[in-house]
């Protein structure tokens, strides 16, 4: 029994019988991709599509582990080729298959062949499969759960919900988003799991695509930016930064290794915007983690950071749902987020713990948002549950925005 992930599904939904666009399903290790790929099976077998019809190819499991080579792969698909009504092949691990392109691409041009690929984002995203592939592919980005998925996963597996709303938000902030451990009892299993997360994407994503000479002075820089999520940084300030603790390493190599990072999907980019000429500004920019969890299993320190944990939350929902997200400037001020969606409509967004308490937080917090001239929506986003109106600014309360999954614009 799988928890249906609909936020994704209905995305994907629209082009389940397309034989012309090869539907790459990416995102972190152990987010629920090969997951996905399982429900849109039971799911096109619910509509009437035969069991003939669909082809699933796990390349990590025992049977298949073999298959190493284009040939090999295109003669396993061909094995499998039982009708001659449209096909729907699932293939995970696609990166195990040196020159899987052609074969996969050969297939799309039969027209025969409906084709879901999954497999390691370092490669996913680097330039072969672009230069090969352009235009011939659709990439579908999951993240871990969010807030709603969380409590939906421990709902439908029985497991108990917090009646205190921002109780549970605790527990989500430490425990994380990855499916998995939402089937893990005690705390240290959690994160165990994480931390097994972490090696594997260096084993298997990172270290098999990519030289790493120096491993531990790679982990330096890793555990860095997962400790300093949310903050302004450059690769100028991060090289300073690592050079004052006596890691002796060229900017040239930060800069790879903040790739690395980004291409395997432990930390997302999030760039600064100006809010007057809604143009991209260059130097400083913002990191934020695919799931909060990698913070705490790589810390002693169980403190929860109110402050970039909420800013974390709120940027992986916002792309969870397709928005483009960058840190808002105006003038001398900063907006936490713009974001952006596909139709060009922008919302604004301040996070913060509460304001209930401060009236110094309160006009922080609403500051920057005031001085936007446009007619775009603007959020104030916290914990509270004692609501506010202020010249047109909506305050929600952070929890029930994400429980009720709500767009902002």
């Amino acid at each position: 029994m799988l928890y249906v992930r609909e936020q994704y599904l209905r995305k994907i939904r629209g082009f389940y019988h397309a034989d012309d666009l090869i539907k790459v399903i990416t995102g972190v290790r152990r987010s629920g991709k090969s997951c996905l790929m399982q429900m849109i099976a039971e799911e096109l077998q619910k509509q009437g599509i035969a069991a003939e019809q669909i082809v699933y190819l796990d390349l990590d499991r025992r049977g298949y582990r073999k298959i190493k080579t284009a040939d090999q792969l295109e003669k396993l698909i061909e094995e499998n080729n039982r009708t001659p009504k449209l096909k729907y092949l699932f293939i995970d691990e696609i990166q195990n298959v040196k020159e899987f392109e052609e074969v996969i691409n050969g297939f799309r041009g039969d027209g025969e062949w409906s084709i879901f690929i999954t497999g390691s984002n370092s490669y996913l995203l680097s330039g072969e499969l672009v230069t090969k592939l352009t235009g011939r592919y659709l990439e579908f980005e999951i993240f871990p759960l969010n807030f709603m998925e969380y409590e939906g996963m421990k709902a439908f597996y029985q497991k108990p919900i917090d009646p205190n709303p921002v109780a549970e938000l605790n527990r989500f902030i430490l425990e994380g988003g990855f499916p998995r451990t939402v089937l893990l009892d005690g705390m240290q299993e959690k994160r165990t799991y994480v931390q097994g997360i972490i090696q594997e994407i260096f084993e298997k994503d990172i270290r098999k695509r990519v030289k790493i000479r120096e491993k531990e002075t790679f982990e330096r820089v890793r555990d860095y930016l997962i400790n300093n999520f949310g903050s302004r940084t450059s690769i100028t300030s991060l090289y300073k930064s690592l050079k004052g603790n006596g890691i002796h390493i060229s900017k040239q190599t930060v800069s790879r290794y903040v790739k690395i990072l980004l291409d395997s999907k432990i930390l997302y980019e999030c760039p600064r915007f100006d809010m007057k000429s809604k143009r991209a500004l260059q130097g400083e920019k913002k990191y934020y983690l695919s799931d909060l969890s990698f913070y705490y299993a790589v810390n002693t320190d169980n403190t929860i950071q109110y402050g970039p944990d909420l800013e974390n939350l709120v940027f992986s929902y916002a792309k969870g749902q397709n928005y483009m997200v960058s840190v808002g400037s105006i003038g001398t001020l900063e907006c936490d987020f713009v974001v952006r969606n596909a139709e060009q409509n922008y919302a604004y967004i301040q996070v913060s713990y509460t304001i209930a308490n401060s009236k110094e937080t309160e006009e922080r917090e609403y500051r920057s948002l005031e001085r936007i001239r446009d007619n775009y929506p603007r959020y104030v986003m916290m914990t509270d549950y004692l609501l506010q109106k202020r010249n047109g600014i909506s305050h929600v309360n952070l929890m029930e925005f994400m429980r009720n999954e709500r767009p902002f614009c």
